[in-house]
């Protein structure tokens, strides 16, 4: 089942040449996800062939550069005469603010918007397999982060150790591979723990949004595959970083390694660095053990299964 992450926007507060403010796509077994909608996000879903059937829209904070492009996002979806509603989720304390820039152009828009507040600990969004769950980040604006959490997977079915149970191929696999004990015809009843594993660890993504460093990062998820951290700043303004409540890209590669993250990615770079991302890189491996990248709008990420 495809997990695929798209790299929309990785500019901080101000957008460069190459980089769009902050968005991120995410595209699992044929839903459509964005975190985050910054300015021009619209024609990053076009420019990078994403499509527009996005279902739920995962707001961290209603600073311009993770919102304005939601009015130009909601019109075009209205000229492509949507009809499916779109969720939007956002911090507890912002709904009116949202409201109104969703009703920006004056007109309503054709289908249904839903707008609802969250806060830590909350499931913004739960699905059949998977759910998005909110985490306490610290901003200088009511703000939060999201991190996907896909559910367990059933255990590997041991075939070979079935039919020497002398469990027939047929209908009683399925039943023992979905936690069904069965009873052969002499009588013997079979368990599912007797031919099946432990369950298996489902995927997981984390996005900060624009922080400090915070514990609630590390907290949210148990080792996740992918973090999506803000790494605004660079060593030589870790002040100014604390100032104005970002993360540098070394702060962001030690929240990282506390968190067991696998791949960690740098985002929200500001604009002082542009076309300068080596030191960013260099301070984050010099302390995250995993891989480190810093994307570039348009890059596209696969997340595989952690015992793939």
């Amino acid at each position: 089942m495809p997990l695929r992450v798209t790299f929309l926007g990785t500019a901080g507060a101000i957008p460069t040449t190459e980089r769009n403010p902050s968005s991120i796509f995410v595209a699992r077994e044929g839903e459509q996800l964005l975190f985050d909608a910054g300015e021009g996000t619209q024609r990053q879903l076009m420019r990078f062939g994403t499509g527009f059937s996005i279902s739920h829209l995962f707001v961290t904070h209603l600073h311009g550069d993770h919102v304005l492009g939601i009015p130009g996002l909601l019109q075009t979806m209205a000229f492509n005469d949507r009809e499916e509603p779109l969720a939007i989720h956002a911090p507890h304390g912002t709904r009116r603010q949202l409201k109104s820039l969703v009703n920006a152009l004056g007109n309503r828009p054709s289908f249904p918007v839903r707008i609802k507040e969250v806060g830590d600990g909350d499931v913004a969004y739960r699905a059949d397999e998977y759910e998005v769950r909110v985490f306490e980040t610290d901003h200088d604006a009511r703000s939060v982060g999201y991190a996907l959490l896909e559910d367990d997977r059933k255990g590997r079915f041991d075939r070979e150790r079935a039919e020497e149970l002398g469990v027939p191929v047929g209908p009683k696999f399925s039943k023992l591979h979905a936690g069904e004990s069965v009873e052969l015809e002499d009588g013997t009843v079979v368990d599912p723990e007797q031919v099946v594993g432990e369950p298996r660890p489902g995927r997981s993504i984390v996005y900060t949004g624009d922080t400090r460093p915070t514990t609630a990062t590390i907290e949210v998820a148990d080792e996740p595959d992918l973090l999506i951290h803000d790494a605004t700043f660079a060593d030589d303004r870790a002040d100014r970083a604390a100032k104005t409540a970002h993360s540098t890209a070394r702060q962001a590669a030690e929240i990282a390694n506390r968190a067991g993250a696998d791949r960690l990615a740098l985002m929200h770079l500001s604009s002082r660095y542009a076309g300068h991302v080596g030191d960013h890189l260099e301070q984050a491996r010099e302390v995250f053990e995993g891989e480190v990248f810093l994307p570039d709008d348009g890059d596209e990420l696969e997340i595989s299964y952690p015992d793939a």
